[in-house]
């Protein structure tokens, strides 16, 4: 029985009409399942451009309730089920009026729904008003088992987070996937900008870490705040990393693309037996102290 497994991920520009990037997510979704994608994910928050510039309340009234009522989640469960693949999406959750998060559902092979992920770290930076919109997740880290593969979902800020990344591989994740939403800050005004190389570094140390693949997709474009010239320019470069820390595959800085990635899942085996001992020799009678914000001398 071969362990390879394909993997897809939908990198694009958002443009100003939800509806025109829904349209265009489950096209690419289809071709992504034409060429052979087993598990398919989108961006971040793909319906939409990135909302969390700014504080604007009237953003609220775009949020989902996740119900069977949900045409969103109807659509891509139907989806799921025709193309036989798994789909990973990322959208704007509503459980109830002022009570909101940053969400993805996944759909398993036949359709089915297996469930939802709610973002756990939550930003606040210039450009990044995300507390505003989000209340910080719920349900934990989870771990999703599909037909193809157990994956783990994380969201954008999380992939900071390398506790994230450990509880996740520890409830048996071959595969984490990160929607992404980063960009370009306009730097002559902030000072500070993040890089894509530091980005990129810390989620193949993950991966490393835990002997597992990792896999981020980003967003693609110039998304100016409502009104204003100013905006985020979104960086792309959507990537795919082994247990041993290696480019699968990555994609351009400005194209929309499907990255497709082959997954060969007996590397994790293969990489935990060799280099990555870490579960084993985890000194996990020490580590109270992560419990705590900081360390003092106290």
């Amino acid at each position: 029985m071969s362990n390879i497994v394909n993997i897809a991920m939908i990198q694009m520009s958002c443009s100003e009409s939800d509806q025109e990037n829904y349209q265009k997510t489950l096209e690419y979704i289809k071709d992504a399942a034409e060429q052979g994608a087993q598990i398919v994910c989108t961006q971040e928050l793909f319906k939409s451009r990135y909302f969390c510039q700014t504080a604007d309340f009237e953003v609220y009234s775009q949020a989902e309730v996740f119900d069977e009522n949900n045409p969103t989640l109807n659509d891509l469960g139907k989806l799921a089920k025709e193309l036989e693949v798994v789909i990973i999406a990322g959208l704007f959750e509503k459980q109830a009026p002022g009570l909101y998060y940053n969400s993805c559902v996944v759909f398993d092979a036949d359709g089915g729904y297996l469930g939802k992920y709610r973002k756990m770290h939550i930003p606040e930076d210039p450009y990044y008003a995300e507390k505003f919109y989000f209340t910080p997740g719920d349900l934990g880290f989870k771990v999703f088992k599909t037909k193809y593969a157990d994956i783990g979902v994380l969201i954008c800020w999380d992939q900071w987070f390398p506790e994230a990344a450990r509880l996740t591989a520890m409830k048996g994740a071959e595969i984490i996937f990160y929607p992404t939403a980063i960009g370009h800050m306009p730097v002559d005004e902030e000072g500070i900008d993040t890089t894509p190389g530091a980005w990129q570094v810390i989620q193949r140390g993950h991966a490393v870490a835990n002997g597992c693949y990792v896999a981020t997709v980003n967003r693609i474009g110039f998304e100016p705040q409502p009104g204003s010239e100013k905006g985020l320019s979104f960086w792309g470069q959507s990537f795919v990393s082994n247990p041993y820390g290696e480019l699968v595959a990555e994609a351009s800085k400005d194209r929309e693309e499907i990255l497709q990635a082959a997954i060969d899942l007996d590397v994790i085996e293969e990489a935990r037996n060799t280099l990555a001992h870490f579960f084993r020799d985890r000194r996990i009678d020490s580590y109270q102290g992560l419990l705590k914000r900081y360390l003092t001398e106290e």
